[in-house]
């Protein structure tokens, strides 16, 4: 038994749940409002009893599986988004109740005669359950969508992780800011032309040893 609950809680039955709840009891209501004056047209009011003990039973499934995403996320939310899921929890467990009392008494309505004679004050119960069904759904709505309670934006699972590359290191290109000179435009200090020395800075060779001086003609 706890193999098939384990497993039962990894298939997020729990959306699922609350969408079969909130259609099938707002349009069993529904039904029911529309055949309550026609009472030649009994087949409504038997469509509608049926909805109602199909929403009630729904109704019991969406709490229990309201409950076991709730311990999930209840230590990873914190302040304002914890207040709303306190409140939708709340309401969920009052809601489950209520439903279950209305499948009842419809039951009770339909079958038993002079019970037969509520029925107008159960309609009124039932619109206004149906009422607090769907704020309950609109509270739930704003946890998923608005800080994504219970979604992969919340709770990453480590297998989202294996696998993604490394994003490697992007050279960072340099762009001047406008107005700076460019460093192919900036002047480029070339080193200085080394002179060359000519033949007339060459001092004279100096007279070899021996040599006699030349007598100039006059």
């Amino acid at each position: 038994m706890d193999s098939i609950i384990a497993t039962l809680k990894t298939l997020h039955l729990h959306p699922v749940a609350d969408h079969f709840t909130i259609a099938l009891l707002m349009i069993g209501v529904l039904l029911d409002l529309v055949g309550s004056p026609l009472a030649r047209f009994r087949w409504i009011r038997y469509a509608a009893l049926t909805l109602m003990i199909l929403g009630a039973f729904s109704a019991a499934v969406s709490w229990e599986s309201g409950g076991w995403e709730a311990h999930k996320v209840h230590n990873l939310v914190t302040g304002d988004v914890k207040e709303l899921l306190h409140d939708h929890a709340e309401l969920g467990d009052t809601l489950v109740w209520v439903f279950i009392v209305l499948a009842v008494w419809r039951i009770g309505v339909e079958t038993i005669g002079f019970l037969a004679i509520w029925r107008g004050i159960y309609l009124i119960a039932a619109v206004i359950a149906v009422g607090a069904l769907g704020y309950q759904g609109y509270l739930g709505g704003q946890l998923v969508y608005d800080h994504g309670v219970g979604t992969a934006l919340l709770t990453p699972t480590p297998e989202a992780s294996v696998g993604q590359p490394t994003p490697s290191a992007i050279p960072t290109v340099y762009v001047p800011p406008a107005g700076a000179a460019s460093p192919a435009a900036s002047p480029t200090a070339s080193p200085s032309a080394t002179p060359t020395p000519s033949a007339a800075a060459s001092p004279a060779k100096s007279a070899e040893p021996g040599a006699t001086p030349t007598a100039s003609h006059v």
